[in-house]
Protein backbone atom coordinates (compact mmCIF):
# COMPACT_ATOMS: atom_id res chain seq x y z
CA UNK A 1 0.00 0.00 0.00
CA UNK A 2 1.13 3.46 -0.85
CA UNK A 3 1.31 6.52 1.16
CA UNK A 4 -0.63 9.07 -0.01
CA UNK A 5 2.42 11.36 -0.23
CA UNK A 6 3.75 8.68 -2.78
CA UNK A 7 0.19 9.22 -4.93
CA UNK A 8 0.40 12.39 -4.92
CA UNK A 9 3.95 12.54 -6.74
CA UNK A 10 2.29 10.35 -8.99
CA UNK A 11 -0.52 12.37 -9.92
CA UNK A 12 2.09 15.30 -9.96
CA UNK A 13 4.16 13.28 -12.94
CA UNK A 14 1.49 11.84 -14.50
CA UNK A 15 0.32 16.29 -15.09
CA UNK A 16 3.72 16.81 -16.15
CA UNK A 17 3.59 14.37 -18.72
CA UNK A 18 0.39 15.36 -20.14
CA UNK A 19 1.51 18.93 -20.21
CA UNK A 20 4.28 17.98 -21.76
CA UNK A 21 2.67 16.17 -24.56
CA UNK A 22 0.20 18.59 -25.24
CA UNK A 23 2.60 21.47 -25.15
CA UNK A 24 4.31 19.28 -27.84
CA UNK A 25 1.01 19.08 -29.87
CA UNK A 26 0.21 22.71 -29.42
CA UNK A 27 3.48 23.32 -30.85
CA UNK A 28 3.59 20.99 -34.02
CA UNK A 29 -0.20 22.64 -34.62
CA UNK A 30 1.50 25.93 -34.02
CA UNK A 31 4.47 25.45 -36.02
CA UNK A 32 2.42 23.86 -39.31
CA UNK A 33 -0.11 26.53 -38.95
CA UNK A 34 2.29 29.21 -39.32
CA UNK A 35 4.21 27.60 -41.95
CA UNK A 36 1.15 27.05 -44.08
CA UNK A 37 0.27 30.93 -43.04
CA UNK A 38 3.86 31.75 -44.86
CA UNK A 39 3.78 29.20 -47.46
CA UNK A 40 0.64 30.42 -48.65
CA UNK A 41 1.91 34.29 -47.96
CA UNK A 42 4.94 32.94 -50.39
CA UNK A 43 2.16 31.53 -53.12
CA UNK A 44 0.25 34.61 -52.80
CA UNK A 45 3.54 36.54 -53.35
CA UNK A 46 4.32 34.27 -56.13
CA UNK A 47 1.07 34.62 -57.85
CA UNK A 48 1.06 38.14 -57.81
CA UNK A 49 4.58 38.58 -59.36
CA UNK A 50 3.43 36.18 -62.50
CA UNK A 51 0.26 38.57 -62.50
CA UNK A 52 2.34 41.48 -62.73
CA UNK A 53 4.88 39.34 -64.90
CA UNK A 54 1.75 38.78 -67.20
CA UNK A 55 1.05 42.50 -67.46
CA UNK A 56 4.57 42.94 -68.49
CA UNK A 57 4.75 40.68 -70.91
CA UNK A 58 0.98 41.92 -72.49
CA UNK A 59 2.54 45.18 -72.46
CA UNK A 60 5.42 43.85 -74.69
CA UNK A 61 3.08 42.64 -76.70
CA UNK A 62 1.28 46.73 -76.98
CA UNK A 63 5.02 47.54 -77.36
CA UNK A 64 5.06 45.15 -81.04
CA UNK A 65 1.92 46.60 -81.89
CA UNK A 66 2.87 50.06 -81.97
CA UNK A 67 6.23 49.18 -83.63
CA UNK A 68 4.00 47.31 -86.64
CA UNK A 69 2.28 50.68 -86.88
CA UNK A 70 5.42 52.45 -87.74
CA UNK A 71 7.49 49.40 -89.70
CA UNK A 72 4.37 47.39 -91.48
CA UNK A 73 5.29 43.99 -91.99
CA UNK A 74 8.62 44.63 -90.47
CA UNK A 75 10.02 41.02 -88.25
CA UNK A 76 12.34 43.16 -86.61
CA UNK A 77 11.58 44.54 -83.17
CA UNK A 78 12.36 41.21 -80.81
CA UNK A 79 15.05 41.48 -77.99
CA UNK A 80 14.95 42.39 -74.36
CA UNK A 81 13.48 45.18 -73.33
CA UNK A 82 13.06 47.22 -69.66
CA UNK A 83 9.83 47.52 -67.69
CA UNK A 84 9.42 50.88 -65.80
CA UNK A 85 7.17 51.98 -63.48
CA UNK A 86 5.22 54.95 -65.64
CA UNK A 87 3.96 56.45 -61.66
CA UNK A 88 7.56 56.53 -60.10
CA UNK A 89 10.20 55.61 -63.54
CA UNK A 90 11.75 52.80 -61.67
CA UNK A 91 12.80 49.62 -63.46
CA UNK A 92 10.66 46.98 -62.33
CA UNK A 93 11.03 43.95 -64.33
CA UNK A 94 11.59 43.43 -68.12
CA UNK A 95 10.28 41.65 -71.58
CA UNK A 96 11.79 39.72 -74.18
CA UNK A 97 10.05 39.58 -77.65
CA UNK A 98 10.76 36.69 -80.49
CA UNK A 99 9.35 37.81 -83.45
CA UNK A 100 8.73 35.42 -86.27
CA UNK A 101 6.84 35.42 -89.42
CA UNK A 102 4.59 33.22 -91.52
CA UNK A 103 5.10 34.16 -95.18
CA UNK A 104 3.77 33.11 -98.79
CA UNK A 105 6.09 33.47 -102.26
CA UNK A 106 8.46 35.96 -99.72
CA UNK A 107 5.53 38.11 -98.30
CA UNK A 108 4.57 38.41 -95.19
CA UNK A 109 1.23 36.90 -94.33
CA UNK A 110 0.76 37.17 -90.60
CA UNK A 111 2.98 37.58 -87.55
CA UNK A 112 3.48 35.08 -84.61
CA UNK A 113 5.22 36.94 -81.39
CA UNK A 114 6.30 35.70 -78.39
CA UNK A 115 6.55 38.02 -75.61
CA UNK A 116 8.21 36.73 -72.16
CA UNK A 117 7.82 39.04 -69.11
CA UNK A 118 9.53 38.96 -65.79
CA UNK A 119 9.64 41.38 -62.37
CA UNK A 120 13.18 41.57 -60.58
CA UNK A 121 11.02 41.21 -57.55
CA UNK A 122 11.05 37.40 -58.61
CA UNK A 123 12.71 36.47 -61.86
CA UNK A 124 11.16 32.56 -61.62
CA UNK A 125 7.71 33.75 -62.05
CA UNK A 126 7.37 34.14 -65.56
CA UNK A 127 4.71 34.79 -67.73
CA UNK A 128 4.72 33.57 -71.52
CA UNK A 129 2.17 35.68 -74.25
CA UNK A 130 1.63 34.20 -77.54
CA UNK A 131 0.05 35.79 -80.44
CA UNK A 132 -0.76 36.38 -83.97
CA UNK A 133 -0.62 39.98 -85.41
CA UNK A 134 -2.19 40.80 -89.30
CA UNK A 135 -4.01 43.10 -91.03
CA UNK A 136 -8.00 42.41 -91.17
CA UNK A 137 -8.73 40.77 -94.99
CA UNK A 138 -11.49 41.11 -97.42
CA UNK A 139 -12.22 37.66 -96.02
CA UNK A 140 -14.52 39.25 -92.81
CA UNK A 141 -17.44 40.17 -95.22
CA UNK A 142 -19.57 38.38 -97.73
CA UNK A 143 -20.02 41.28 -100.49
CA UNK A 144 -17.67 44.02 -100.97
CA UNK A 145 -19.01 46.30 -103.95
CA UNK A 146 -17.67 49.90 -105.53
CA UNK A 147 -21.03 49.89 -107.27
CA UNK A 148 -24.83 49.87 -106.34
CA UNK A 149 -26.25 46.18 -105.34
CA UNK A 150 -29.75 44.89 -105.30
CA UNK A 151 -30.25 41.42 -102.79
CA UNK A 152 -33.49 40.07 -104.26
CA UNK A 153 -36.47 37.82 -102.27
CA UNK A 154 -35.10 34.20 -101.68
CA UNK A 155 -31.80 34.98 -101.18
CA UNK A 156 -30.25 34.63 -97.85
CA UNK A 157 -26.83 36.30 -96.48
CA UNK A 158 -24.91 35.60 -94.04
CA UNK A 159 -21.70 37.89 -93.23
CA UNK A 160 -21.02 41.63 -93.47
CA UNK A 161 -22.15 43.07 -96.78
CA UNK A 162 -20.90 46.48 -98.11
CA UNK A 163 -21.58 49.00 -101.09
CA UNK A 164 -19.77 52.20 -101.60
CA UNK A 165 -23.12 52.93 -103.82
CA UNK A 166 -26.94 52.43 -102.89
CA UNK A 167 -28.16 49.08 -101.54
CA UNK A 168 -31.06 47.75 -101.96
CA UNK A 169 -31.84 44.54 -99.25
CA UNK A 170 -34.57 42.59 -99.64
CA UNK A 171 -32.77 39.34 -98.89
CA UNK A 172 -32.63 37.32 -95.50
CA UNK A 173 -29.57 38.39 -93.56
CA UNK A 174 -27.56 38.09 -89.93
CA UNK A 175 -25.30 40.93 -90.21
CA UNK A 176 -24.16 43.88 -90.81
CA UNK A 177 -25.49 45.83 -94.43
CA UNK A 178 -23.28 49.30 -95.05
CA UNK A 179 -24.10 51.67 -97.89
CA UNK A 180 -21.40 54.79 -98.28
CA UNK A 181 -24.32 56.69 -99.52
CA UNK A 182 -26.66 58.82 -97.53
CA UNK A 183 -29.34 58.40 -100.09
CA UNK A 184 -29.81 57.34 -103.93
CA UNK A 185 -32.19 56.80 -106.32
CA UNK A 186 -33.68 53.33 -106.51
CA UNK A 187 -34.82 53.25 -110.17
CA UNK A 188 -36.53 50.10 -112.05
CA UNK A 189 -32.82 48.44 -112.51
CA UNK A 190 -32.88 47.77 -108.86
CA UNK A 191 -36.44 46.61 -108.93
CA UNK A 192 -38.05 49.75 -108.03
CA UNK A 193 -41.34 50.65 -109.96
CA UNK A 194 -41.53 54.03 -109.66
CA UNK A 195 -38.45 55.17 -109.02
CA UNK A 196 -38.05 55.75 -105.15
CA UNK A 197 -36.28 59.19 -104.91
CA UNK A 198 -33.71 59.99 -101.95
CA UNK A 199 -34.25 56.49 -100.72
CA UNK A 200 -32.38 55.81 -97.74
CA UNK A 201 -28.55 53.91 -98.88
CA UNK A 202 -29.84 50.82 -97.64
CA UNK A 203 -33.26 50.41 -98.78
CA UNK A 204 -35.98 47.78 -98.28
CA UNK A 205 -39.68 47.58 -99.06
CA UNK A 206 -40.04 44.05 -97.93
CA UNK A 207 -40.11 42.17 -94.48
CA UNK A 208 -37.78 40.15 -94.44
CA UNK A 209 -34.73 42.14 -94.28
CA UNK A 210 -33.50 43.47 -91.15
CA UNK A 211 -33.24 47.19 -90.96
CA UNK A 212 -31.91 47.17 -87.51
CA UNK A 213 -28.50 45.84 -88.80
CA UNK A 214 -28.47 48.66 -91.90
CA UNK A 215 -26.14 51.53 -91.26
CA UNK A 216 -25.25 54.67 -94.27
CA UNK A 217 -23.57 56.59 -94.69
CA UNK A 218 -20.40 54.21 -93.86
CA UNK A 219 -16.95 54.96 -94.92
CA UNK A 220 -16.37 53.95 -98.15
CA UNK A 221 -13.87 51.02 -99.11
CA UNK A 222 -11.00 51.91 -101.08
CA UNK A 223 -10.92 50.17 -103.89
CA UNK A 224 -7.61 51.23 -104.92
CA UNK A 225 -6.14 50.10 -101.72
CA UNK A 226 -7.78 46.66 -102.79
CA UNK A 227 -6.02 46.41 -105.79
CA UNK A 228 -3.12 43.54 -105.81
CA UNK A 229 0.08 43.87 -107.64
CA UNK A 230 -0.57 41.52 -110.38
CA UNK A 231 2.80 42.45 -112.18
CA UNK A 232 4.35 41.12 -108.22
CA UNK A 233 1.72 38.18 -108.27
CA UNK A 234 2.76 37.24 -111.93
CA UNK A 235 6.66 37.31 -110.87
CA UNK A 236 5.84 35.34 -107.65
CA UNK A 237 4.15 32.43 -110.12
CA UNK A 238 7.24 32.63 -112.20
CA UNK A 239 9.87 32.52 -109.93
CA UNK A 240 8.10 29.86 -107.36
CA UNK A 241 4.79 28.92 -108.54
CA UNK A 242 2.77 28.19 -111.90
CA UNK A 243 2.65 30.09 -114.64
CA UNK A 244 1.43 30.23 -117.85
CA UNK A 245 1.16 32.82 -120.78
CA UNK A 246 -0.64 34.26 -122.86
CA UNK A 247 -2.48 31.62 -125.58
CA UNK A 248 -3.30 32.60 -129.35
CA UNK A 249 -6.80 30.41 -128.29
CA UNK A 250 -9.09 31.27 -125.95
CA UNK A 251 -7.42 30.56 -122.37
CA UNK A 252 -7.41 27.88 -120.21
CA UNK A 253 -9.16 25.37 -118.28
CA UNK A 254 -7.56 24.25 -114.67
CA UNK A 255 -9.21 21.53 -112.58
CA UNK A 256 -8.03 21.42 -109.29
CA UNK A 257 -8.11 17.52 -108.11
CA UNK A 258 -8.29 18.03 -104.10
CA UNK A 259 -4.51 16.59 -103.59
CA UNK A 260 -2.86 19.59 -103.92
CA UNK A 261 -2.50 19.32 -107.92
CA UNK A 262 -4.41 20.49 -110.81
CA UNK A 263 -5.17 19.65 -114.39
CA UNK A 264 -4.45 22.10 -116.82
CA UNK A 265 -5.92 22.21 -120.08
CA UNK A 266 -5.59 24.91 -123.23
CA UNK A 267 -9.26 25.74 -124.22
CA UNK A 268 -9.05 25.70 -128.58
CA UNK A 269 -12.87 26.30 -129.22
CA UNK A 270 -16.04 27.82 -127.38
CA UNK A 271 -19.46 28.03 -128.50
CA UNK A 272 -20.77 31.66 -129.71
CA UNK A 273 -23.86 32.95 -128.37
CA UNK A 274 -25.53 36.28 -126.88
CA UNK A 275 -25.78 37.75 -123.38
CA UNK A 276 -26.71 40.99 -121.82
CA UNK A 277 -25.06 42.61 -119.04
CA UNK A 278 -25.96 45.58 -117.52
CA UNK A 279 -22.54 47.13 -117.30
CA UNK A 280 -21.83 46.03 -120.94
CA UNK A 281 -24.74 45.38 -122.85
CA UNK A 282 -25.77 42.92 -125.16
CA UNK A 283 -23.00 40.70 -126.68
CA UNK A 284 -21.53 40.49 -129.75
CA UNK A 285 -21.57 44.34 -129.87
CA UNK A 286 -18.82 47.22 -131.16
CA UNK A 287 -16.87 46.45 -127.75
CA UNK A 288 -17.47 42.51 -127.71
CA UNK A 289 -17.97 41.48 -131.51
CA UNK A 290 -17.49 37.57 -130.95
CA UNK A 291 -20.35 37.56 -128.13
CA UNK A 292 -19.88 35.39 -125.21
CA UNK A 293 -17.84 32.57 -125.19
CA UNK A 294 -17.53 30.90 -121.60
CA UNK A 295 -18.61 27.61 -122.84
CA UNK A 296 -15.93 25.00 -124.23
CA UNK A 297 -16.20 22.85 -126.99
CA UNK A 298 -12.64 21.76 -127.25
CA UNK A 299 -9.66 21.66 -125.31
CA UNK A 300 -6.11 19.96 -124.90
CA UNK A 301 -4.22 18.83 -121.87
CA UNK A 302 -0.82 20.11 -121.02
CA UNK A 303 -0.54 19.18 -117.71
CA UNK A 304 -1.64 16.69 -115.70
CA UNK A 305 -1.74 16.39 -111.57
CA UNK A 306 0.88 19.24 -111.66
CA UNK A 307 1.86 19.94 -107.65
CA UNK A 308 0.83 23.26 -105.95
CA UNK A 309 3.74 24.37 -104.28
CA UNK A 310 2.59 24.77 -101.12
CA UNK A 311 6.05 27.84 -100.02
CA UNK A 312 4.07 29.58 -102.92
CA UNK A 313 0.82 28.18 -103.53
CA UNK A 314 0.26 30.67 -106.60
CA UNK A 315 -0.91 30.17 -110.27
CA UNK A 316 -1.05 32.68 -112.56
CA UNK A 317 -2.30 32.93 -116.18
CA UNK A 318 -2.08 35.16 -118.71
CA UNK A 319 -5.30 35.12 -120.45
CA UNK A 320 -8.98 33.97 -119.74
CA UNK A 321 -9.60 30.94 -117.12
CA UNK A 322 -12.40 28.46 -116.63
CA UNK A 323 -11.63 26.72 -112.75
CA UNK A 324 -13.69 24.21 -110.64
CA UNK A 325 -13.21 20.94 -108.34
CA UNK A 326 -11.65 20.09 -105.10
CA UNK A 327 -8.99 22.07 -103.20
CA UNK A 328 -6.94 20.91 -100.91
CA UNK A 329 -4.39 23.77 -99.04
CA UNK A 330 -4.11 27.52 -99.20
CA UNK A 331 -3.74 28.71 -103.31
CA UNK A 332 -3.89 32.09 -105.16
CA UNK A 333 -4.84 32.02 -109.12
CA UNK A 334 -4.98 34.74 -111.32
CA UNK A 335 -6.04 35.54 -114.89
CA UNK A 336 -4.19 38.66 -115.24
CA UNK A 337 -2.03 40.71 -117.57
CA UNK A 338 -2.79 39.88 -120.67
CA UNK A 339 -0.91 40.86 -123.71
CA UNK A 340 -3.65 39.57 -126.39
CA UNK A 341 -6.45 40.73 -127.34
CA UNK A 342 -8.67 38.57 -125.14
CA UNK A 343 -10.40 38.87 -121.98
CA UNK A 344 -8.86 38.44 -118.83
CA UNK A 345 -11.77 36.63 -117.13
CA UNK A 346 -12.17 34.31 -114.32
CA UNK A 347 -15.50 31.84 -115.28
CA UNK A 348 -16.40 29.55 -112.72
CA UNK A 349 -17.20 26.44 -114.93
CA UNK A 350 -18.18 24.04 -112.06
CA UNK A 351 -18.73 22.84 -108.26
CA UNK A 352 -15.71 24.42 -106.29
CA UNK A 353 -15.06 22.53 -102.97
CA UNK A 354 -12.56 22.50 -100.00
CA UNK A 355 -11.85 19.04 -99.23
CA UNK A 356 -13.32 18.22 -95.82
CA UNK A 357 -10.64 17.87 -93.12
CA UNK A 358 -8.20 20.18 -94.88
CA UNK A 359 -6.88 23.78 -94.28
CA UNK A 360 -8.01 24.88 -97.29
CA UNK A 361 -9.27 28.75 -98.96
CA UNK A 362 -9.13 29.70 -102.60
CA UNK A 363 -8.54 33.28 -103.47
CA UNK A 364 -9.26 33.69 -107.20
CA UNK A 365 -8.75 37.23 -108.82
CA UNK A 366 -9.55 38.41 -112.43
CA UNK A 367 -8.26 41.18 -113.79
CA UNK A 368 -11.51 41.60 -115.19
CA UNK A 369 -14.55 40.08 -114.78
CA UNK A 370 -15.31 36.66 -112.20
CA UNK A 371 -18.15 34.83 -114.46
CA UNK A 372 -20.50 32.20 -113.19
CA UNK A 373 -20.50 29.65 -116.55
CA UNK A 374 -23.14 28.71 -118.49
CA UNK A 375 -23.38 24.78 -118.30
CA UNK A 376 -22.26 25.05 -114.46
CA UNK A 377 -24.54 22.17 -111.95
CA UNK A 378 -28.38 23.21 -111.58
CA UNK A 379 -27.56 23.06 -107.44
CA UNK A 380 -24.16 24.89 -107.65
CA UNK A 381 -21.53 24.81 -104.95
CA UNK A 382 -19.09 27.30 -104.85
CA UNK A 383 -16.31 27.78 -102.24
CA UNK A 384 -13.57 30.53 -102.52
CA UNK A 385 -12.81 34.40 -102.43
CA UNK A 386 -13.53 35.92 -105.76
CA UNK A 387 -12.22 39.59 -106.66
CA UNK A 388 -13.18 41.19 -110.09
CA UNK A 389 -10.69 43.73 -109.94
CA UNK A 390 -12.01 45.92 -112.84
CA UNK A 391 -14.62 44.31 -114.17
CA UNK A 392 -18.06 42.70 -112.22
CA UNK A 393 -19.29 39.68 -110.38
CA UNK A 394 -22.24 37.79 -112.14
CA UNK A 395 -23.69 35.60 -114.79
CA UNK A 396 -25.08 37.00 -117.40
CA UNK A 397 -29.07 37.12 -118.91
CA UNK A 398 -29.44 35.12 -121.41
CA UNK A 399 -32.75 33.98 -123.64
CA UNK A 400 -33.40 30.51 -124.65
CA UNK A 401 -33.54 31.93 -128.05
CA UNK A 402 -29.79 32.74 -128.25
CA UNK A 403 -29.02 29.15 -127.49
CA UNK A 404 -29.02 26.11 -129.41
CA UNK A 405 -31.08 23.73 -127.83
CA UNK A 406 -28.37 21.93 -126.23
CA UNK A 407 -28.12 24.74 -123.64
CA UNK A 408 -31.12 26.25 -123.23
CA UNK A 409 -32.45 24.55 -120.40
CA UNK A 410 -29.26 26.22 -118.71
CA UNK A 411 -30.81 30.03 -119.01
CA UNK A 412 -31.73 29.54 -115.26
CA UNK A 413 -30.26 27.05 -112.62
CA UNK A 414 -32.18 26.31 -109.92
CA UNK A 415 -29.91 26.94 -106.50
CA UNK A 416 -26.38 27.93 -105.97
CA UNK A 417 -24.69 27.74 -102.15
CA UNK A 418 -21.60 30.23 -102.26
CA UNK A 419 -19.13 29.72 -99.17
CA UNK A 420 -16.49 32.92 -99.32
CA UNK A 421 -16.26 36.19 -100.09
CA UNK A 422 -17.45 38.70 -103.22
CA UNK A 423 -15.32 41.40 -103.94
CA UNK A 424 -16.34 43.45 -107.54
CA UNK A 425 -15.17 46.63 -108.73
CA UNK A 426 -18.82 47.13 -111.19
CA UNK A 427 -22.09 46.08 -110.53
CA UNK A 428 -22.80 42.30 -109.62
CA UNK A 429 -25.94 40.35 -110.81
CA UNK A 430 -26.44 36.55 -110.60
CA UNK A 431 -30.35 36.72 -111.51
CA UNK A 432 -32.77 39.05 -113.59
CA UNK A 433 -36.30 38.85 -112.92
CA UNK A 434 -39.32 40.30 -114.80
CA UNK A 435 -41.62 43.12 -114.24
CA UNK A 436 -43.81 40.28 -112.25
CA UNK A 437 -40.20 39.57 -109.72
CA UNK A 438 -40.11 36.34 -111.60
CA UNK A 439 -36.88 34.90 -112.62
CA UNK A 440 -36.28 34.48 -116.09
CA UNK A 441 -32.52 34.15 -116.37
CA UNK A 442 -30.02 32.97 -113.42
CA UNK A 443 -29.92 31.62 -110.68
CA UNK A 444 -33.53 31.09 -109.02
CA UNK A 445 -32.24 30.96 -104.90
CA UNK A 446 -29.37 31.61 -103.15
CA UNK A 447 -27.83 31.18 -100.36
CA UNK A 448 -24.44 33.33 -99.20
CA UNK A 449 -22.12 33.17 -96.34
CA UNK A 450 -18.45 34.60 -95.26
CA UNK A 451 -16.17 31.99 -94.54
CA UNK A 452 -15.36 31.97 -91.20
CA UNK A 453 -12.21 30.11 -91.24
CA UNK A 454 -10.69 32.08 -93.56
CA UNK A 455 -10.48 35.32 -91.43
CA UNK A 456 -7.72 34.10 -89.28
CA UNK A 457 -6.19 32.63 -92.20
CA UNK A 458 -6.80 33.76 -95.69
CA UNK A 459 -5.56 32.18 -98.49
CA UNK A 460 -2.22 33.65 -99.39
CA UNK A 461 -2.19 37.23 -101.04
CA UNK A 462 -5.60 37.88 -99.74
CA UNK A 463 -6.50 41.57 -99.89
CA UNK A 464 -6.07 43.35 -96.35
CA UNK A 465 -9.17 46.13 -95.89
CA UNK A 466 -7.33 48.63 -93.46
CA UNK A 467 -3.16 48.64 -93.02
CA UNK A 468 -3.31 48.36 -89.35
CA UNK A 469 -2.28 45.22 -87.83
CA UNK A 470 -4.62 43.59 -85.53
CA UNK A 471 -3.72 41.72 -82.51
CA UNK A 472 -5.34 37.80 -82.92
CA UNK A 473 -5.11 33.83 -81.11
CA UNK A 474 -4.34 35.50 -77.76
CA UNK A 475 -2.63 32.36 -75.86
CA UNK A 476 -0.81 32.71 -72.37
CA UNK A 477 1.13 30.36 -70.54
CA UNK A 478 2.18 30.31 -66.98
Amino acid sequence: MRSPRQSQCSQSGNLLVLVLVFGAIFLIILTSFISSIIAQSQVVEFRFQQQQAGDIAEAGLNYYKWYLAHNPGDIGGGGLYEYTDLETSNRIGEYELAVTGNSYCGQISSIEVESTGRTDANPDAVAIINATYKQPTVAEYSFITNAGVWYGEGSVVTGPIHSNQGLRMEAAHNSFVGSGQATWDCTSSYGCNPTVSDAPGVYSSGSVSTPGLFSYPVSPVDFAGLTIDLTQLRTSALADGIYYGPTSGYGYHVIFNGNSTVDVYRVTNTYNYYSYSSTEGTHPNASFPDGERNVITAKTLIANDRPINPDCPVLFFEDKLWIEGDINGKVAVAAALNTVDSQTNIVIEGNINYVSGSDAGLLAIAQDDVDIGVTVPEDLEVSGIFIAQNGRYGRNQYLTSWFTNAYDDLVIIDSMNFLGTVVTNLRAGTSWVNSAGTVVSGIESSTSSFDRDQIDDPPPLTPAINDVYELQDWRQEG
